[in-house]
């Protein structure tokens, strides 16, 4: 396996650089002297194309990737649209990590999620619980793609001698997220909806499910730094491919959504849909590997919150 320690000359791909995670990699390599950055647009290269990602490869001759770019969304989305999140995921990341192993890349980053480790996955859930059963059917989808993903990455290492590795982020938030109702996450979700309630002076939001389910969370520029962190002190091995990346710590979604309520500053009353799902009961990531390996979440979840809802408020102060 090649070095893999980036240099401030080395040539680093980010891959879906628009997008939340990769956004927030950008900021902090370039926040670090980093400017040797190869980044391309949606209308520029379409990741969907296999063709047109072999001759991007071809031309730019990236030494780093980092693998950021999906189609993502919340518990709706997944819901609704299954085969869409599966399809385009696959295409995604077979385009990336291919080309990546065709043209010789020094090292690659795969982004995977905590929706990989099975329903009613003992807790916190290790590395080693992956494909130990079947994965929550609310966003199977997308976690059977980033399961696919990562093996790939495993698979090439193995067969070929690459250093592709893959980190297992839990539930993400912060600058850049989507508020779109259709796909935004749970934060950006529900301080979207808070605030507009608070704009419209609405008595009342409603919320899916019983609010009992506990889920962890990282700031986004926290998985940016894990992710560089990664890429400069892990490497393959057939015993550790993967790492989680998380804070290490839960909250019921109840305890969240109040948070982000007062954050807000939301007056009305919040009410729960029982009807609706709520996914698996709690999912919170065994984080002790990349802990020991040096690495540890520093941003606290009402921290990041806050910094969120004053990023949102100047975006919107700009629409």
């Amino acid at each position: 396996m090649k070095n893999s320690i980036m240099q401030n000359e080395s040539r680093i791909y980010v891959a879906g650089h628009m997008g939340m995670v990769g956004s927030a990699i950008v900021r902090e390599r370039k926040s670090l002297g980093f400017c040797n950055l190869i980044l391309s647009t949606r209308l520029e290269l379409d990741l969907l194309d296999e063709e047109a990602v072999n001759n991007f490869f071809n031309q730019e001759k990236p030494e780093y990737v980092f693998s950021a770019a999906a189609k993502v969304g919340g518990m709706k989305a997944f819901v609704e649209y299954p085969a869409d999140f599966l399809f385009e995921n696959l295409q995604i990341q077979n385009n990336i990590i291919w080309s990546a192993h065709k043209f010789a890349v020094n090292k690659l980053l795969f982004l995977s999620t905590s929706s990989i480790y099975p329903q009613g996955c003992p807790q916190p859930m290790q590395e080693e619980y992956i494909m130990t059963g079947k994965v929550d059917p609310s966003n199977e989808s997308y976690a059977v793609a980033k399961i696919a993903g990562m093996e790939l990455c495993r698979m090439i290492s193995r067969q070929y001698g690459r250093n592709f590795i893959s980190c297992a982020s839990t539930n993400v938030y912060g600058e850049n997220d989507s508020f779109d109702p259709k796909s935004s996450r749970i934060v950006a979700s529900l301080l979207n909806r808070f605030h507009q309630a608070k704009l419209a002076n609405a008595p009342e939001v409603e919320i899916w499910g019983t609010g009992e389910a506990r889920r962890e969370f990282i700031c986004v520029k926290d998985l940016a730094k894990a992710c560089i962190f990664l890429m400069n002190n892990f490497d393959f091995s057939d015993q550790l491919y993967f790492v989680n990346v998380g804070s290490g710590e839960d909250i019921k979604i109840a305890d969240l959504a109040q948070l982000i309520k007062e954050t807000v500053g939301y007056e009305g009353k919040i009410i729960w849909d029982v009807s609706k799902p709520e996914g698996r009961s709690s999912k919170l990531l065994d984080v002790s590997k990349i802990n020991k390996l040096g690495w540890k979440s520093e941003i606290s979840l009402a921290k990041g919150i806050k910094e969120f809802y004053n990023w949102y408020n100047r975006l919107d102060q700009r629409r």
